[in-house]
């Protein structure tokens, strides 16, 4: 006689949380943010709108959560969750190698739509943009201040560069380039960010 054993919650409730993460990057893809609503959400993930609102504040926090997640099966499905930032002893190299993901991933459907979509919001709402920062580009940006202090330490970079303003000459053009979309964003244009800011504008 087969046992009969409750039904687990809490694996009922990963799947439900699952869905409603999958329903928001889908919603938020096809018809925008502005458009994407709790309902919605609830609709096409098949619960109700208040198993949402039980975990989630808004649906901001649903996508920052799900896009999160994304971000992490992707880094589980690559094998590339402990690779960190690479240090070949070549920085130039490294941070093209970096930086050519970076652009890859921007121009990724299924990640562009959700990051112009936090970016956004996180510019009226302050709460959700300091999670934004905190939650998914700081963890990146200390790789890179983590990587520069490597090379300060083996002499290849000046001793006394701040790596928290360095980064930022990497990483600001790209993000400048995207959220405006003056031009494409590509592997040469990145190649280049990285030449410009690791040798300079001016003549020898």
């Amino acid at each position: 006689m087969a046992e009969n054993r409750p039904p687990d919650s809490s694996r009922r409730s990963e799947r439900s949380r699952r869905a409603i993460h999958d329903a928001a990057l889908g919603l938020v893809g096809e018809v925008g943010y502005g458009r994407t609503t709790i309902e919605a959400i609830a609709a096409r993930a098949g619960v109700g709108k208040q198993t949402i609102y039980r975990w989630w504040p808004s649906k901001a926090a649903v996508l920052l959560e799900a896009f999160i997640d994304l971000g992490n099966r992707a880094a589980r499905d690559a094998g590339e969750q402990a690779a960190g930032f690479p240090d070949t002893g070549d920085l130039a190299a490294d941070l093209k190698v970096v930086l050519r993901a970076t652009v890859d991933e921007l121009n990724e459907p299924a990640f562009e739509a959700p990051t112009r979509a936090l970016a956004a919001a996180g510019i009226v709402d302050p709460q959700l943009g300091a999670e934004f920062v905190q939650k998914l580009l700081d963890p990146g940006l200390q790789l890179y201040a983590t990587r520069l202090r490597a090379a300060q330490e083996a002499g290849r970079v000046r001793a006394d560069i701040d790596p928290r303003i360095a980064l930022e000459l990497l990483v600001g053009p790209l993000t400048h380039r995207w959220l405006l979309r003056t031009l494409p964003l590509t592997h040469a244009y990145t190649d280049a960010v990285v030449d410009y800011a690791l040798h300079g504008l001016a003549t020898p």
